[in-house]
């Protein structure tokens, strides 16, 4: 299917513009960095919002889940969106109104459809499980029949997307800031640590290569 070039957002800008980014340059990173994004799409007249794993390819994001799911098999050729946020610290001012959240945010809008074609599926399935840990792909067994049966993947192809930002310390009112209170940052950090192997992996067996290559990507 041929991909389809971004456009400038159809739904109303965001309400405080001096977050927010329609700049691929930006909202690209974001999408590149997040693990999980947040799926939403109609089914059955309800909204939906599900957590998935996904990854992107130029101007698409793959998801991937069970054929029987409402995300796999309701949405094929409908509009749905995907959230990515990662949380960089609690902001704590000196009043409740003006705490918040620093963070990096993506809403993308699309049209979903599921992918057939056997070398598209093919490159979905790699790019999202490299997505998670670059390189396991050639670390793992081959995909079974059964499994491909059991697995479907989804192409939402990006056609309006935005990004929305906040850094940097609290916004106090200028009267508060004599108060003696206490302001700032509380970093959340977020880190892959040593891989715990289960009980059927061999003793004394070092980590594959992937999880040092996730922990350098996710530490940038």
């Amino acid at each position: 299917m041929p991909r389809k070039t971004p456009t400038q957002p159809a739904f109303n800008r965001v309400r405080n513009p001096k977050r927010a980014s329609y700049d691929r340059a930006q909202i690209d990173p974001i999408l590149d960095a997040g693990l999980v994004g947040h799926f939403g799409f109609v089914a059955e007249d309800r909204p939906m919002v599900i957590p998935m794993a996904y990854a992107r390819d130029g101007d698409v994001v793959y998801l991937h889940g069970a054929t029987k799911t409402r995300a796999m098999n309701q949405t094929n050729g409908l509009k749905a969106c995907l959230t990515v946020t990662i949380l960089g610290g609690i902001v704590a001012a000196r009043s409740a109104f003006h705490h918040s959240v620093n963070y990096r945010s993506v809403v993308i809008h699309g049209t979903a459809h599921i992918v057939t074609d056997r070398a598209e599926r093919n490159r979905a399935l790699q790019l999202i499980t490299e997505h998670l840990l670059p390189g396991r792909y050639e670390e793992v067994r081959p995909i079974t029949p059964q499994e491909d049966k059991a697995t479907g993947v989804l192409a939402l192809h990006i056609e309006a997307a935005s990004a929305k930002i906040r850094s940097g310390p609290p916004v106090d009112d200028d009267a508060d800031l004599t108060l003696g209170l206490w302001g700032g940052v509380l970093p959340i950090t977020t880190a892959l640590g040593r891989g715990v192997p289960d009980g059927h992996t061999p003793e004394g067996m070092a980590e594959p290569p992937s999880f040092a290559e996730a922990r350098v990507r996710f530490a940038r």
